[in-house]
């Protein structure tokens, strides 16, 4: 039986912020699961453009970015109604057991299902999550700020 974890991550709930993940351009694909990652500004109030924060689960807030957030989707392509809610459950299931371990705080994270996900062993499916974020954080996935990447570009042409 599994370990039931103290805090659920929070989640993305609105379009624009699935939008915005996916403007990130990054992402990693396994036979199971696609990852779509991005690192949030530190402006952002948690994807809500009224400016007022969004209520988060455990009283968490991540509009200063200390906590990850994670969406979960499964298209038409899956199947029926009941295989992509049976995909999306089992994708909410792998989150659980992994993110919290491997997850950076500061990031939203989409997890796509693409047909395979309801036939593929539950084992198999932890380690393509495992190993989609390997290769996400260790390709330095999360893209840095526009205003960042600038001041590195600035310091590296400086005539030394």
């Amino acid at each position: 039986m599994r370990e039931r974890i103290e805090q659920c991550p929070s989640r993305l709930t609105r379009r624009s912020e699935y939008l915005r993940v996916a403007r990130g351009r990054r992402k990693a694909v396994t036979p199971g699961i696609v990852v779509q990652a991005r690192a949030r500004d530190t402006g952002q109030q948690g994807g809500r453009q009224d400016g007022q924060q969004g209520s988060q689960q455990g009283g968490q807030q991540d509009g200063d970015g200390k906590v990850f957030r994670v969406g979960f989707t499964a298209s038409r392509k899956v199947g029926n109604a009941v295989a992509r809610n049976r995909a999306r459950r089992r994708l909410k299931a792998v989150a659980s057991d992994v993110m919290q371990h491997l997850a950076k705080t500061g990031t939203d994270y989409v997890l796509i299902a693409p047909g395979a996900t309801v036939e593929r062993a539950y084992d198999d499916l932890l380690g393509d999550l495992r190993s989609a974020l390997r290769r996400l954080h260790k390709s330095q996935g999360l893209r840095e700020s526009r205003g960042s990447r600038e001041e590195k570009r600035d310091e590296g042409s400086g005539d030394d």
